[in-house]
């Protein structure tokens, strides 16, 4: 043989050690993606799979703050506590840290009636400020 037989010799080679390498790379998988069906079959508790935590879907609140000056000096993007101050019992805070997405002007002619703000917080709190605006006077701090 020539100079042919060499190369194609070398090519067959070449060949084998790239086929010895892929079996490798995949016996190294199956390893470790079998390894856990390995110890469940000798009796050893399979690994405990957490689902995912549930998605904070974050909602816009209109809430009405009972004194109308101090949402004057809200703007958009400040962060505010909001705190429920009822007459049976202590103050309490509904929302921490809500997010104020819009503070509209104030409406002409309206007394000691408040102003309205809007505010970015997650569904459960949305529906804790709807109640304690039904029962309580609402104040906010800012953070």
């Amino acid at each position: 043989m020539g100079r042919g037989g060499d190369r194609l010799r070398r090519a067959v080679r070449r060949r084998r050690r790239a086929a010895s390498a892929g079996l490798a790379v995949l016996a190294a998988a199956l390893a470790v993606v079998g390894g856990s069906e390995a110890q469940a079959s000798r009796g050893a508790a399979p690994p405990e799979v957490k689902p995912p935590p549930a998605a904070v879907r974050w909602v816009s609140a209109p809430v009405r703050i009972a004194d109308a000056a101090t949402v004057r000096l809200l703007r958009s993007g400040d962060r505010v506590d909001v705190v429920a101050a009822e007459r049976a019992g202590p103050p309490r805070v509904v929302a921490a840290g809500a997010r104020v997405v819009e503070a509209p002007a104030p409406e002409k002619g309206v007394g000691d009636g408040g102003a309205l703000v809007v505010l970015s917080v997650p569904r459960d709190t949305a529906r804790a400020l709807v109640g304690a605006g039904a029962v309580a006077r609402l104040a906010v701090t800012l953070c």
